[in-house]
């Protein structure tokens, strides 16, 4: 085998191999789009979460916001709608029997599981009906003293869970807690 003869197998596997890396190249450059369009957009990751002030939310009274194009309520309970709420046991929640609270995972529905506090004073839930997505009216609506879904009948007392009516499950609960005294973050 002569000198000539070997630089030749060496120039063929450069060739070789200059060729496969700027394949790889090309392709990794007309695959990066398909795959970087597949990222949520600048405004979806800027309502990722928000900062809610409840400074102004009196007791018994509910505060609305739009929360990833949903209402949430964000409701300041009484004493005696926490007592209400309390005084239920699991026996009589009948249709769902979980929290369907993502800060307390697999909880049952009792009243302390749902809240955003201990003393049970915030309740933040998504309002949407959870039967065919409609927005419940509150302020003591339904045979209950919570939520009441006017476009099918379901009923929801009130902590926000299903009583009565079609709705399968409780009013769902958002990732929330609390920054300050006074400020929710929802997400």
């Amino acid at each position: 085998m002569s000198h000539a003869e070997d630089h030749a197998g060496t120039r063929r596997d450069f060739l070789y191999y200059a060729t496969a890396g700027a394949g790889a190249v090309a392709a990794g450059a007309a695959v990066w789009p398909l795959v970087n369009q597949m990222n949520p957009s600048a405004d979806v990751q800027a309502l990722s979460s928000i900062f809610v002030d409840v400074s102004g939310v009196a007791v018994g009274t509910q505060l609305t916001v739009k929360f990833l194009g949903k209402p949430v309520f964000i409701r300041r309970r009484s004493e005696a709608e926490i007592e209400a709420a309390r005084a239920t046991t699991l026996d009589e929640l009948t249709i769902d029997r979980l929290a369907q609270n993502p800060n307390k995972p697999g909880a049952d529905a009792l009243d302390q599981n749902r809240t955003l506090d201990e003393a049970g004073e915030w309740l933040v839930m998504i309002g949407v009906c959870t039967h065919l997505g409609c927005v419940p009216i509150g302020d003591g609506a339904g045979d209950f003293g919570g939520w009441f879904c006017p476009c099918h009948g379901s009923h929801y007392d009130e902590a926000g869970r299903i009583r009565r009516g079609p709705a399968p499950r409780n009013l769902d609960i958002p990732l929330a807690s609390f920054v300050d005294d006074s400020t929710i973050r929802l997400g």
